[in-house]
């Protein structure tokens, strides 16, 4: 399974929410791919679920992705409530 962090830039943000998805998969007993990027490039790049803030995945959502919207990246309950039912 690989899962597709996102954010505006593919820098700094979405790579502190992959360190917390990988924080949040550990707290599931789950493993998957993790890794982050850009929203342009994220367009062209297959994953099982894209995660990110609302307004930067909502743009990722094609009817078909597994999308999942995080209000706050810092917490890691959050993710692990809302990543958990997908995996």
């Amino acid at each position: 399974m690989k899962i597709l962090v996102v954010c505006g830039n593919g820098l700094g943000s979405s790579f502190i929410m992959e360190l917390n998805v990988k924080k949040a998969l550990l707290a599931l007993g789950k493993e998957a791919e993790v890794t982050h990027t850009d929203l342009t490039s994220a367009t062209a790049e297959k994953a099982d679920i894209y995660i990110g803030a609302g307004d930067i995945v909502d743009q990722l959502d094609n009817g078909v992705r597994k999308i999942v919207r995080i209000v706050n990246m810092m917490s890691i309950p959050e993710i692990t409530l809302k990543l958990g039912p997908l995996l």
